[in-house]
């Protein structure tokens, strides 16, 4: 089974990266799992949209595939499983709050986040990243996240590809 190592900020998360991509063993898959945090500028690929806008350049010895970028915030994919939000947040959960898109990819960053904050605002848990972000992404249907999300479909591919 795939272990997820949640490294906190993106400059830390590529650099513990980097380094496992120097340490890993011969039988260890890593990848990098981090938000665009804007719309891709070019099909040039994930490396190329991480090292324009982050500066990161893709380590020697990691491959194309071992970088997949999810949304332009990880909330993005709640959109695609609203049912799960009304269920962690009880009643009270505005569920009109949130972004109507279907293409939750290309949903700005703070309108999914305002969002997100609308609809919990009533709530006596309201959305707070550190609090809820991993909790909720555990409990979202990846089915409807892979249905509604192209990169989550890959991301999936990829993980299966290495348990086949």
């Amino acid at each position: 089974m795939p272990r997820v190592v949640a490294c906190g900020g993106r400059d830390n998360a590529y650099d513990k990266f980097c380094h496992a991509i120097a340490t890993a063993r011969d039988d260890q898959v890593v990848i990098l799992l981090v938000d665009s945090e804007g719309p891709l500028a070019d099909r040039a690929g994930p490396w190329s949209h991480l090292q324009k806008r982050d500066g990161w350049h893709k380590p020697a010895g990691a491959t194309d595939d071992q970088v997949q970028l999810m949304v332009q915030c990880m909330e993005s994919w709640f959109l695609a499983d609203k049912d799960c939000l009304v269920q962690y947040f009880g009643p009270r959960f505005n569920r009109g709050s949130l972004p109507g898109s279907e293409d939750i990819e290309n949903v700005p960053k703070k309108d999914v986040l305002d969002g997100i904050r609308n609809a919990t605002r009533r709530c006596g848990n309201p959305y707070d990243k550190g609090r809820h972000s991993f909790v909720l992404l555990a409990e979202l249907n990846p089915q409807k996240v892979a249905d509604a999300s192209p990169r989550a479909r890959q991301l999936l591919a990829r993980l299966r590809s290495i348990h086949s």
